[in-house]
């Protein structure tokens, strides 16, 4: 039975996970956090990733966990409503698409590979040696183990691609200096299934509370092409922040203060990966090690869904030789990246980079359902987002079953 060692137990390497213990291999699953994060934001799952969650048998369970949006409202400083959306226009989604936390999601699938795959949590992958056939892992704390193949899955600051690949500096692609930050906060407003945009230029704050949560969370979004920063510093990520936000009126300033008390702040730049291979040897990348969308796309989890599909499908199929199941993976992966990738550099729309612009953004809002051409701009934008979150054409790796067992 072939070992395949999973670095990063957030979305890609549990999905992963379950279908190679489907298929019959031995799993485990390395991950830095000393227990199953589950914070983190809103995500949709579309087309194809519903699919493959149908496939799971676990469409049921996700669909369970939606969060229930009914809109969102564009406030000032002093809180009034400049416009609203309907939910179905904030995430155009549509049909089976589900919009559920990132952490419901993480821990469906941790519940849902536990009892099949080996969990080691508090630890890291700290070398990567050829050995033979095989791969020698050595660990931050744990004793060294041999496995076939490993799987980087260990998000866009992957430790497991900077081994097989180099620095991440030479992946990265900047989408024009912004950043965000999210974390919880108390639910003061009250909240109920309904999300609040406070605007200004360059600068936006999130703030929403989902079905069955108690309290509500909050994303920054800034521009700042001068700001420099170490992903593992929050410190100077929080300080960035308050001045960046500080001089904001509406609830900002509360938020800020509740931000050194979050158990779960999360900062990062808004960013995509890219790379020429996914593979390296033995080794090969998953989800955002592999080619981050960023938060724009909407579309991150989905894509690690499909790609851990087709890439534990190919190794099955290919009975755990690299040499041919990673060329196959990345050859029906790549272009349904390349149309995922295309919607996260829309970034600039989410931050408008004047007040002027920021008025016209609420302005048609506020003008949408009067304006005749408004249904044909939406029914194109929906367009755009189903064609890439439909496009790849899925392969049923279930025959190929009876033919090795």
């Amino acid at each position: 039975m072939k070992k395949i060692l999973i670095s990063g137990a957030s979305i890609a390497g549990p999905a992963l996970a379950w279908w190679l213990s489907h298929y019959g291999f031995d799993v485990t699953i390395i991950e830095r956090s000393p227990e199953l994060r589950t914070g983190g934001y809103k995500i949709d799952l579309r087309g194809a990733a519903v699919e493959v969650i149908k496939k799971m048998g676990l469409y049921e369970k996700v669909r369970d966990e939606q969060v229930g949006m009914t809109g969102a409202d564009f406030v000032n400083n002093k809180g009034k409503k400049l416009a609203q959306l309907p939910a179905n226009l904030i995430g155009l989604r549509q049909n089976d698409d589900v919009e559920l936390m990132r952490g419901d999601l993480s821990r469906i699938l941790y519940e849902n590979t536990n009892s099949t795959c080996n969990y080691i949590f508090n630890d890291s992958v700290d070398t990567i040696i050829e050995h033979g056939d095989r791969l020698k892992v050595t660990f931050k704390n744990h004793e060294p183990l041999v496995f076939d193949l490993v799987i980087g899955a260990d998000g866009i600051h992957s430790h497991v691609r900077s081994l097989a690949f180099g620095p991440e500096s030479a992946f990265r692609r900047n989408l024009g200096d912004y950043f965000f930050a999210i974390y919880s906060v108390p639910n003061d407003l009250r909240l109920d299934c309904r999300e609040l945009f406070y605007a200004k230029a360059g600068r936006i704050c999130n703030l929403y509370s989902t079905r069955n949560s108690t309290d509500a969370k909050v994303l920054f979004i800034f521009h700042s092409p001068e700001f420099q920063y170490n992903y593992r510093e929050q410190s100077l990520q929080k300080d960035r922040i308050k001045a960046i936000f500080l001089d904001m009126g509406w609830e900002v300033p509360r938020l800020l203060a509740y931000m050194d008390q979050a158990q779960d702040f999360y900062f990062d730049t808004v960013q995509q990966v890219h790379l020429a291979n996914w593979s390296s040897g033995r080794i090969a990348l998953l989800g955002d090690a592999a080619w981050a969308p960023s938060l724009a796309s909407g579309q991150g989890s989905s894509m690690a869904i499909v790609g851990a599909y087709v890439l534990a499908g190919e190794i099955f199929k290919a009975q755990g030789n690299h040499q041919i199941a990673y060329p196959s993976y990345e050859a029906a992966m790549r272009p349904f990246i390349e149309k995922n990738q295309l919607l996260g550099r829309h970034v600039k729309q989410l931050v408008p980079s004047s007040n002027w612009r920021l008025n016209v953004q609420l302005m048609m809002i506020r003008l949408m359902p009067y304006m005749p051409m408004s249904n044909l701009i939406i029914k194109k934008m929906q367009e755009e987002v189903n064609a890439a979150a439909n496009g790849i054409r899925l392969l049923d790796y279930e025959p190929i079953i009876s033919q090795y067992r």
